[in-house]
């Protein structure tokens, strides 16, 4: 069995690539090379700096023991075909809107048309990642959210990502969910911080870091993550019910802070006698790159298409 795979993280500004074991299922220590890319240049531009990074990630290993390249791939994207959908509402990578990205990198790598080149929403990735992680193994049905400039989520049964049953969207996400005047992304976000804070205060912060620092001597501040945890902890109590969740995991830049709203999220849920393990991201980073390489084991990715 071919025991390496490759994990791709993309993201508006760069590439991140590493070897994954699929023996030992875990990152091949040292093996991570990153690339900026610009995610508003041509489309050649952006394939070329795909396939440096791919090929330098590739270099020092026998190709030989390549199982596959997983990506990490933010949408709107056609997953199962590898066709891009970006369009200038997304702000990066609309020159390759309607690019069948999967055959034009087979073509620049030079693998055969059989290679398997597999694509995962970037946010199912991270979850599938933090999934693998052995404190999870307990857990059978989990919902992983990430909260960061959008708002991520992902619903786990047996570690593969569900859509459409157990109550859960067709799509398998809740970005896009009607909460209080707009949607749960608006609320969920890091844009909803900064917008809160702007208009209780008057000032503009660059982001939510700036909000920890004032935590201690700033009420407004205290207020916002308060209304925030409420918030989130009233949107999810239906969601996690539905579909049972044993345990929900909280990744993305916002939930490095999730100490400060945990608390009223536990309230809302004790309300409703909801009990749920609570967990802050485990991998961070590193979470999308082993759940993008976990396409690349035959057996995982068979469940996954079939689920």
């Amino acid at each position: 069995m071919k025991k390496l795979a490759l994990g791709v993280d993309i993201g508006g500004s760069h590439i991140t690539c590493q070897l994954f074991d699929l023996d030992s299922n875990k990152l091949v220590e040292n093996s991570q090379k990153r690339v900026c890319v610009d995610g508003n240049g041509s489309k050649e531009s952006i394939l070329e700096s795909w396939v440096y990074a791919i090929k330098e990630a590739l270099a020092e290993i026998n190709l030989y023991d390549l199982a596959g390249i997983g990506f990490a791939m933010p949408g709107p994207f056609d997953y199962p075909k590898g066709i891009a959908w970006f369009d200038q509402n997304v702000g990066k990578f609309h020159n390759l809107h309607g690019v069948d990205v999967k055959n034009e990198l087979l073509k620049r790598l030079e693998f055969p048309a059989d290679f398997p080149i597999r694509f995962l929403n970037d946010a199912a990735s991270f979850a599938v990642g933090e999934a693998n992680v052995d404190a999870m193994s307990g857990f059978n049905r989990i919902l992983v959210l990430t909260l960061g400039t959008g708002f991520g989520s992902t619903f786990l049964e047996n570690k593969v990502p569900v859509a459409g049953k157990y109550g859960v969207p067709d799509d398998g996400f809740l970005y896009h969910i009607p909460f209080k005047n707009g949607i749960a992304d608006e609320h969920f976000s890091t844009r909803w911080f900064l917008n809160e804070y702007k208009n209780s205060t008057g000032e503009t912060v660059s982001g939510v870091k700036d909000l920890v620092d004032r935590f201690e001597t700033d009420k407004s501040v205290q207020k916002l993550f308060t209304e925030f945890g409420e918030n989130l902890g009233q949107f999810l109590v239906s969601w996690i019910q539905k579909f049972e969740a044993e345990c929900v995991i909280l990744g993305g830049n916002i939930s490095k802070s999730m100490a400060l709203f945990l608390p009223e999220m536990k309230k809302k849920f004790a309300a409703e006698n909801l009990t749920v393990e609570m967990f802050p991201s485990k991998l961070n980073e590193d979470a999308a790159l082993i759940g993008s390489a976990k396409l690349c084991d035959d057996n995982y990715y068979s469940k996954l298409i079939n689920q």
